[in-house]
């Protein structure tokens, strides 16, 4: 079985905000597989799912996944990660955490096989629970900092916790497709693949990039 978690903020209040990146993309992820996020037990909301057998590769173990979206607040995800983890007994090489990110452009995908927090406080929390930085995480683009820009903390709290604009949601809904087969591709062919083909920006896979039939059974 493996483990995709999505990081957020519970609540109405915070929903379709920046900072909830992770949890609108394991929705989009269930919402394709047909399965329901209705359990709610170790602090989150997750549900099972079955990955799809054109994603079966050398990786993809019982073809089992469990979705889940912590309901504690974004500073104490880990609480929820390491208790699903450890009830369903899923190793950490089995683990990819999706999270928002400042430092890329809104719908950009970012995944690295460990690495630190970068700042994260869902990723910092995660690190602090497991004892480890070796889990896979997927980063997506949320803007605000890109290219290190300097941004005070205070206005960058309250970016993250606003909404994106309507051209922001545009460029997000087109990412969003690729933020769900990267996730799939992990599961089934492990974190190189996933990174070699989504960390490319989407023009590198435009009409001139060499085209191959990916894992998802498409030509990309």
């Amino acid at each position: 079985m493996k483990l995709i978690v999505g990081l957020g903020n519970p609540g109405r209040s915070y929903e379709q905000t920046r900072h909830n990146a992770g949890f609108r993309v394991v929705d989009h992820l269930a919402m394709l597989l047909g399965a329901s996020l209705d359990r709610k037990k170790f602090k989150a909301e997750y549900g099972e799912a079955a990955l799809p057998p054109r994603n079966h590769g050398p990786k993809a173990g019982d073809g089992r996944l469990l979705l889940a979206k912590p309901q504690t607040f974004m500073n104490l995800s880990g609480e929820a990660v390491r208790d699903l983890a450890g009830f369903y007994k899923i190793p950490r090489e089995d683990l990819l955490v999706v999270v928002d990110d400042v430092s890329l452009p809104v719908g950009r995908l970012r995944l690295r096989q460990d690495g630190s927090a970068g700042g994260h406080n869902g990723l910092k929390d995660i690190e602090r629970c497991l004892g480890s930085q070796a889990y896979a995480r997927m980063r997506l683009g949320v803007g605000g900092r890109e290219d290190s820009a300097a941004r005070p903390a205070g206005d960058l709290a309250g970016h993250v916790l606003g909404r994106f604009g309507k051209e922001e949601e545009q460029v997000l809904a087109q990412s969003m497709g690729r933020a769900v087969e990267a996730c799939l591709v992990w599961a089934g062919y492990g974190i190189a693949d996933a990174m070699n083909r989504y960390n490319r920006t989407p023009e590198a896979e435009g009409p001139g990039a060499p085209r191959r039939k990916d894992e998802t059974g498409t030509e990309g």
